[in-house]
């Protein structure tokens, strides 16, 4: 069985080509892909050649984690029926190709826990679940806390504003010194760090993935305040110890969503309490992966761009 995917030979080479495709074993789901997103922090790095080395990384690999199908055939005693769909977190089932995050082909094999069921209702938006798994648990880590500043108003940024309001916070201010990115606020203020002069803030969520953002993010923050970091930087962070020292600052990390964060994100949209309407600006043919990369990377219009892998059935 063979499989077509996006295949990085190394950075900045890119193809669409077709791969075999490791059989299907006992607990596994074969899973038709109808979208797959293109993440403009960990994609991008593995594109240009900035990922920091960890176990599994190496080219070539199959990237993508933010994919959405159907179910083709899952066991006999399987949960999971066919023509079900489900959200994909990525697949590791290329033979020698590393799956890095494996996502972005027309066909996965795929251990059956790996997958979510969806609302077939949510269409390509589910590619976005990723996302905002990763913003809820940015927000639920901090115990409570919600963000009274987020930096950043891309994808990840708005679904923290977005989840912020949808659990009861406060509606935060987002920076956003792109003014290409400043539009597209739903009930919340965006502004830039030159417009804006406070310097009480409790809690700053950064995901602007800026390493040299501490020292202003520091002085802009209220005694015992916190700063989450919930961006991916690639560059060393560093801050100037006495500003911080006066402010007894606490500086968070907050790492990839865990399943409870999805059960919760999935129970919110069920809910209605959160949408993910308006955040997919772009989509391409699969085949056009090349330009569809390029685009999602160089382009400041484009906030999400998905691939579509119907047509290469």
């Amino acid at each position: 069985m063979e499989t077509v995917a996006v295949v990085l030979d190394q950075p900045e080479q890119l193809r669409v080509t077709r791969l075999p495709l490791d059989r299907r074993e006992s607990g596994d789901v074969l899973v038709d892909i109808a979208w797959s997103g293109i993440s403009t922090g960990t994609e991008r790095l593995l594109y240009t050649g900035k990922m920091p080395m960890f176990p599994g990384m190496g080219y070539p690999l199959v990237p993508g984690y933010e994919s959405v199908g159907q179910v083709a055939e899952a066991g006999a005693d399987s949960r999971l029926k066919a023509g079900e769909w489900v959200f994909v977190p990525g697949a590791r089932c290329f033979g020698e190709v590393r799956g890095l995050f494996g996502g972005a082909a027309n066909r996965l094999v795929v251990p059956e826990d790996r997958l979510v069921t969806i609302d077939s209702a949510l269409g390509a938006n589910g590619v976005l679940l990723a996302l905002a798994a990763t913003a809820f648990h940015a927000i639920a880590d901090g115990k409570g806390v919600y963000p009274d500043l987020i930096v950043g108003h891309g994808v990840l940024g708005r679904l923290i504003a977005r989840l912020s309001i949808a659990m009861g916070g406060p509606a935060p201010t987002v920076w956003e010194n792109n003014a290409d990115r400043a539009g597209g606020a739903d009930g919340y203020t965006v502004t830039n760090s030159k417009e804006d002069d406070r310097r009480d803030y409790n809690a700053i969520c950064d995901v602007s993935g800026d390493s040299r953002l501490l020292d202003t993010l520091i002085q802009r923050l209220a005694p015992r305040g916190e700063i989450t970091l919930a961006g991916f930087y690639s560059d060393p962070l560093q801050f100037a110890f006495p500003p911080a020292f006066m402010r007894e600052a606490r500086i968070r990390i907050a790492a990839e969503w865990k399943p409870e964060d999805m059960a919760a994100v999935t129970s919110l949209l069920t809910e209605g309490l959160l949408s993910l309407d308006g955040l997919i600006t772009h989509s391409a043919d699969a085949l056009e992966a090349d330009a569809a990369y390029r685009t999602a990377f160089g382009d400041p219009h484009c906030l999400k761009m998905i691939l579509d892998w119907r047509a290469t059935a």
